[in-house]
């Protein structure tokens, strides 16, 4: 597969705008394991190659286990997470994939008893800015690991 448009280069603004939301997003009241695996649950929600290959990267840099990373897709199943962070991705999926009724109560309700105001806000945030990620990577064709490897040959 070949990128077929490099938005950072063509659209450096709008790019740049996008990259203010991860800036944000880095300093919210969402903890930062949480936000690495809503990230890598809507990526693979949304069959977004390249983002499953970054977030996977970046949650195992920032000491996500990997009984985690390999069980995410089926976190219903497994036994390694919390209620909370159970929650939080039920709420990634529904708004990820939203139904013709949106998010439902019991998804928001449950969302809503292990998180402040502040940290749901920014959860919501959170799915926001992946969906809107993959959405630029996806039509675009980013390439699987070629963040990496831009960055390994500028080290």
């Amino acid at each position: 597969m070949q990128e077929r448009l490099d938005i950072a280069r063509v659209e450096p603004a709008g790019y740049r705008a996008m990259l203010g939301l991860e800036k944000y997003m880095a300093s919210s009241p969402l903890p930062k394991s949480l936000y690495h695996l809503v990230k890598l649950r809507a990526s693979q929600m949304n069959g977004c190659s390249f983002c499953v290959d970054m977030h996977s990267h970046d949650a195992k840099a920032a000491g996500e286990t990997d009984e985690r990373l390999f069980t995410v897709a089926a976190w219903r199943d497994a036994p390694f997470f919390t209620d909370a962070e159970r929650a939080a991705l039920a709420l990634t999926e529904a708004a990820t994939r939203l139904s013709p009724e949106g998010v439902s109560d019991e998804v928001w309700d449950e969302a809503a008893k292990h998180f402040t105001e502040n940290e749901l806000a920014a959860l919501v945030l959170a799915i926001a800015v992946i969906n809107a990620w993959n959405r630029i990577s996806i039509p675009t064709r980013k390439v699987a690991g070629s963040m990496r490897k831009a960055h390994a040959a500028h080290a």
